[in-house]
């Protein structure tokens, strides 16, 4: 039977998050404002309308990967970046981006299999044993998460990648597959170990703060275009393709103070896409529009109803 997005909340809780009244991941974070402007090159890989050159406002949120939202910024784990952008016509689009560079599983049931294989208690190396056997290829996320869940100096300084592929179509109708990349203007800087349990548990959102006071804070979007090997229905599989396009710059300047005020409810979805931006076959990508619903009801107790992109 096929998991379900309950499935993958409560396998969530079992590892110590999906907390009522939060996020079932990232349940930590902050919201941002600024503005995006793509390059001439956005616009050649691109019809979407945010993609001309012309500046769109954006909506930010730096986070934490954990569900659960007292946990210490120094704590390891992946950080995630999300940007909502809006549109000339009012209408929005997101982008979901983290410090993995991808994903655990090919498949949602492998995603709730390692979760369930992590919960705390002695059993645990044998379940990750047995689950390792049977599932060989999650072998190949566990270098990926470990480098992921370094703690960035500041979320400032860190990459974020987009895990699934979409198909990017042009005003003439020719299209390519990618997959972004967040880079940040600063360069990356990551903290030891020792370094990051000194620091206080909300240093990150307390150092963009004071970074942000001095000026905005730059990241690079860089496309990765999909070679003619490379899958674009597995956020597990690495692409060997090295061809990249810078498609224009996000620019963060402070802190949002509108949103998610009273029962406001914002959502980055990554399958909530514009003319011009199509979803790949990847079965986690249809999941988690799914799993953002369940995770909505959860903490909100509201359906997302005709808001939600289709699946």
């Amino acid at each position: 039977m096929p998991v379900t997005p309950d499935d993958a909340i409560a396998a969530i809780r079992g590892v110590g998050g999906a907390c009522p009244g939060y996020r079932a991941l990232h349940a930590k974070g902050t919201l941002y404002r600024g503005t995006f402007t793509a390059t001439p090159e956005a616009a050649a890989l691109s019809r979407a309308s945010h993609l001309d050159g012309s500046p769109v406002p954006i909506l930010v949120r730096f986070s934490n990967g954990s569900g659960n939202p007292s946990q210490p910024d120094g704590a390891a784990g992946p950080r995630g970046l999300a940007v909502k952008f809006t549109l000339p016509d009012g209408k929005t689009t997101d982008v979901s981006t983290q410090t993995a560079r991808l994903f655990v599983a090919s498949q949602p049931d492998g995603f709730v299999e390692l979760l369930k294989a992590l919960r705390p208690g002695p059993a645990k190396p044998a379940r990750l044993a047995r689950l390792l056997a049977t599932r060989p290829g999650l072998l190949r996320a566990l270098p990926v998460l470990a480098a992921a869940g370094k703690t960035p100096a500041s979320y400032a300084t860190t990459e974020y990648h987009g895990l699934h592929a979409f198909r990017w179509v042009a005003a003439d109708g020719s299209a390519r597959f990618v997959r972004y990349h967040l880079i940040p203007a600063a360069g990356a800087q990551h903290l030891s170990t020792r370094d990051s349990r000194s620091k206080d548990p909300d240093f990150l959102t307390d150092e963009l703060g004071i970074r942000l006071a001095g000026g905005p804070v730059h990241f690079d979007f860089r496309v990765q275009l999909a070679g003619p090997d490379d899958s674009t229905t597995d956020p597990s599989s690495p692409w060997r393709s090295t061809d990249t396009v810078c498609i224009g710059t996000l620019e963060i300047t402070g802190v949002d103070t509108e949103r998610e005020r009273g029962g406001d409810i914002v959502v980055f979805d990554p399958m909530r896409v514009t003319d011009g931006i199509e979803p790949s076959e990847d079965p986690v990508l249809h999941f988690r529009t799914l799993a953002y619903s369940a995770s909505v009801k959860l903490r909100a107790g509201v359906d997302r109803g005709p808001e939600a992109p289709q699946a």
